[in-house]
């Protein structure tokens, strides 16, 4: 049976309107009514939605809420004035824009572990597919006015939602058989630690107000990565470029942790000074944890909430259903997720995500060293000194909107534009002031500030929303954004070249001029500036950045441009001050061509030639002979078959060195014929057969096959693994043990260039189905700016998930067969063991050939891995390899030592460089009947010193092999 109407209907935000209900008794449904501001995805699907229904008593009166003369900044979603049975009048307060119902999984996900969640695609995805980190655009944020829809809630996901939590769909407040009947009501989160009475609660009982006291009040959440694209652009940060959408408001209802504390009794007697949280997402570091300080947590003032509803509707998966943390006024990353642990702990959490993430440390701290594995360095990323907690002070612009234009016309008349945007403050503190600078500074105006949180401090004693009491009108901590208002004539704006904000919060706080850079790009706040450019009788108007990696926004331009952007004048050049331009020394030409040589060359002697007897390849049109050097190329004879007919321009330009192409003209025959030339790069030359996606092999000797990055997995601070996901799950690599394969990506910085390198991965490139791994060391620049680290795994690095990789292979001189046969340039070699020498991420091709070793029982084939590494946090893959040794039989067929040239004070491994005093003792000299084989992989220093010192030793160079 449909409820009774009530007489006065309930005004919600953006026109929609409700029934109001009796306390407890009564629910109405809404239809709702699209406002101008609506987009088409709101409008199409709102009219499904059910108003969740609230327990507000509307039998207490009051007198009319009077707004103060300039809150007129908030955004249109109109303040709600609820109405009771009898007219009288009650504190208004803004009620949640309908989300909208999200049924349909997005293309984007259905490859991913979050495969079963439906999300919104207005979201900006930062990192690519997965995992899911996104901000909602600007506009729409602002336009929503002061709470934000569920479904447009910006998310930081540090990995896939938990599986419990993504097979379950949510309900909504009004299906109240289908919530009984929900199994996540009986997920269950502990508090253990220091306490008296350890407490094990499930949501069920959680929500049961007889039990315990539930609240509801409006809190805004911020990423502390918002902004982070401007410091992207200043200097690579390791975090992702988030724009200005990187937070949002939402009415939060649950359990203060207060309460729950209280009845647990921490036992600060015994030294319980702290509250660690624990989510049940598994990431490659472990769960997700972070921790608070315990007073704090005790304290009814700070807001901290264990909540379960989320603007009156159950918490969708990216946002921590069933049961979350919600930390008011501090950086969103303390807000665990899908909470399973509350433990009360003498110190701060020892868990990786709050020890090496939202920190800001030194800005002398750069990438390079952040990643260094010192007791310096441990020391820094655990110093508490350097995490974050309280939000700073922050504004942004948000109207005029990024590329909007404003015309003129209006000038003569007197007419003005009022800009408008947000700012926020942390740890409870109100924005007191919002400074609007025309002149770059030089002086500045006061905008008039709208804080719709302050309404819902005017509710009635004991009135409850969405079940649970409205927690507000006691406190004086502010956790909400607010918003800001300025008119300007259009006279004064025509006359200025930007637009430039600052706020202040009531502990005199404010925001700088200049930003702090720091290695991990956190707490963004300087100036908000929005360049004005002048065409004709209209003002476009330019953001600093725009989210994602899209070149949008001033600070893009001044950098391509070439401006300094750290200057201190946003990149411009300053009069009478003095540019330093750098002189570029001009790159030497090597000529790759035999002057002497005019031989025109048809497509079809060319094609005669892509076989494996006389191969020919071209190289910036020019054709070349590789016959003569096959067996004597260092990436073995099939790097030069597997070129045979092609242009192989991208991938030999980005490989090979000055020195190899140097020799070319020696190899040069003729010119390719233009229409020739047209006619190769605009067609396949491979068998179609070996394009098919279904094809059982991934890797093409001559063309290059996509794989989708899915997941990037750290090991250590500057490694990690990268997961690619194959044409389908049956597929597998096609690379034989000791091969490596070439990885092609465009260049970021020259979109038409690519970048081509080399690697071996640690996937099975014969059993495995599916999937591609392969670990990759990353070389950041260093703080000094001399060096400019490494071009592709810079790239590489700031890949987004979801994006195609491109992989040719397989290529190498070397193959090992299994059970002591390998094969070297084609020739086949009898080993009986292997002394295999690597350092860093050199490690990759010995990995593979002591993985072919160690697990067939029927090679007897031994070995000895020597690593050497800087310090032990430097050794990559040693679980791995251990554990491959430990399987080997007979017990000590296979033996790894690791020795460290700065080892510390409790390593029991070997001491020094892989010096002839290492090499003489641990590998001696060569066996005479030629049955010992030397692998070498490494930095190119080590390399070099490893050769000399193992032919001074009497080892033969058909022994020793590089890869």
């Amino acid at each position: 049976m449909d409820p009774p109407a009530l007489e006065h209907p309930l005004i919600l935000p953006n026109g929609a309107a409700a029934a109001a209900a009796e306390k407890k008794t009564m629910a109405a449904a809404a239809d709702y009514c699209p406002s101008d501001h609506d987009n088409d995805v709101d409008s199409e699907l709102a009219s499904t939605r059910t108003a969740s229904p609230t327990s507000t008593d509307f039998s207490s009166t009051s007198s009319d809420h009077a707004h103060s003369p300039n809150n007129t900044s908030c955004p249109p979603s109109p303040t709600t004035t609820t109405t009771t049975t009898s007219s009288s009048l009650k504190p208004s307060y803004p009620l949640p824009p309908p989300s909208t119902p999200l049924t349909t999984i997005l293309p984007t996900d259905l490859k991913t572990p979050d495969h079963l969640i439906p999300r919104d695609p207005r979201l900006i995805r930062l990192t690519g597919s997965h995992p899911f980190n996104v901000e909602p655009p600007l506009s729409t944020l602002f336009d929503h006015g002061f709470l934000t829809p569920q479904n447009l809630h910006y998310v930081r996901n540090h990995g896939a939602v938990p599986s419990s939590v993504a097979t379950t769909a949510p309900t909504t407040v009004s299906d109240e058989e289908e919530q009984e009947d929900d199994p996540l009501l009986d997920w269950e989160f502990t508090v253990e630690g220091l306490v008296e009475h350890p407490l094990k609660i499930s949501v069920r009982e959680l929500m049961d107000a007889s039990k315990w006291d539930n609240v509801t009040y409006p809190v805004t959440l911020v990423c502390a990565g918002n902004r982070r694209k401007e410091q992207n652009l200043i200097r690579k940060s390791k975090g992702f470029s988030w724009g200005a959408g990187g937070l949002s408001t939402a009415l939060w209802t649950g359990v203060g942790l207060a309460e729950i504390l209280a009845r647990a009794k921490p036992l600060t007697k015994k030294g319980a000074r702290y509250v660690c949280f624990e989510g049940a997402d598994q990431l490659p570091n472990g769960v997700y944890g972070t921790s608070v300080k315990l007073a704090w947590a005790m304290d009814p003032n700070k807001g901290i909430l264990v909540a379960h509803k989320m603007n009156g509707e159950e918490l969708h998966p990216d946002h921590g259903r069933p049961v979350r943390v919600v930390v008011p006024g501090q950086i969103g990353g303390r807000s665990v997720k899908w909470l399973k642990r509350i433990v009360v702990t003498r110190g701060p959490s020892e868990n990786w995500y709050h020890v090496f993430d939202n920190r800001v440390l030194p800005t002398t701290v750069g990438p390079e060293e952040s990643g260094e594995k010192t007791r310096e360095m441990e020391g820094v990323w655990r110093d508490e000194r350097y995490a974050i907690y309280d939000l700073n002070v922050n504004s942004v612009i948000c109207e005029p909107g990024h590329g909007e234009v404003v015309s003129l016309r209006g000038e003569e008349r007197g007419e003005t534009y009022k800009l408008r945007g947000y700012a926020y403050a942390g740890g409870g503190r109100r924005v007191t002031r919002l400074e609007v600078t025309l002149d770059q500074g030089t002086s500045w105006r006061l905008a008039g500030i709208d804080y719709p949180e302050d309404r819902y401090r005017e509710a009635q004693d004991g009135e409850e929303l969405f079940g649970g009491r409205l927690d507000v009108s006691w406190r004086e901590s502010c956790f909400c954004w607010c918003f800001w208002d300025l008119e300007i004539p259009l006279s004064e704006l025509r006359e200025a070249k930007d637009v430039c904000i600052r706020a202040m919060d009531e502990s005199l706080a404010l925001q700088p001029k200049e930003m702090y850079w720091s290695v991990l790009g956190m707490m963004n706040n300087p100036w908000f500036r929005v360049v004005i450019h002048h065409e004709g009788d209209t003002l476009r108007f330019e953001h600093p950045t725009q989210p994602m990696l899209t070149s949008d926004g001033w600070m893009d331009r001044v950098k391509k441009e070439g401006g300094n952007l750290a200057n201190g004048f946003w990149g411009e050049k300053v009069p009478g001050a003095e540019e330093n331009v750098v002189q570029e020394e001009p790159v030497k030409e090597i000529s790759m061509v035999d002057e002497k040589v005019t031989r025109l060359i048809t497509l079809e002697e060319l094609r005669e030639h892509d076989g494996e007897e006389e191969p020919w390849f071209v190289v910036n049109g020019q054709v070349y002979d590789g016959a003569p050097f096959l067996e004597g190329h260092p990436g073995s004879a099939a790097s030069i078959t597997g070129a045979a007919g092609q242009d192989v321009t991208d991938e030999f330009l980005a490989i090979h060195s000055e020195n190899a192409k140097a020799m070319m003209p020696s190899y040069h025959i003729g010119t390719l014929t233009p229409s020739a030339l047209a006619a190769l790069r605009s067609s396949s030359t491979s068998d179609p057969a070996l394009s098919d996606p279904n094809r059982p092999i991934f890797l093409q000797p001559k063309t290059w096959s996509s794989a989708t990055l899915t997941s990037k997995e750290s090991v250590s601070p500057d490694t990690k693994i990268f997961h690619f996901t194959l044409c389908h799950p049956a597929q597998s690599v096609g690379l034989p043990v000791g091969q490596h394969l070439m990885m092609r990506l465009p260049d970021p910085s020259k979109p038409t260039e690519s970048i081509i390198r080399a690697y071996t991965p640690i996937s099975d490139g014969t059993s495995e189905r599916g999937t591609l791994r392969v670990l990759v060391k990353i070389y950041y620049a260093s703080p000094s700016e001399d060096k400019k680290g490494g071009q592709m795994t810079q790239a590489l690095d700031g890949l987004a998930l979801g994006k195609a990789v491109e992989f040719k292979g397989p290529v190498g001189k070397f193959v090992y067969q299994g059970r002591g046969i390998c094969s070297v340039n084609g020739r086949e070699k009898k080993v009986k063991r292997f002394v295999m020498i690597c350092g860093g991420s050199g490690v990759t091709p010995i990995y593979q050939v002591l993985r072919a070793v160690a697990v067939d029982g029927q090679d007897g084939t031994e070995c000895l891995v020597l690593d050497g590494n800087r310090v032990e946090g430097d050794i990559l893959m040693k679980r791995e390899l251990d554990e491959l040794v430990n399987a080997a039989r007979p017990e000590g067929r296979c033996r790894v030592k690791y020795t460290l040239s700065r080892p510390g004070e409790g390593w029991k491994g070997l001491r020094g460089r892989l010096d002839k005093t290492v090499l003489e003792r641990e590998v001696g000299g060569p066996d005479l009947r030629g049955e010992t084989m030397v692998l070498l992989c490494g930095p190119e220093g080590m390399q070099t010193m490893v050769q000399e010192v193992l032919k001074g030793l009497g080892w033969k160079d058909e022994d020793v092999l590089v890869f």
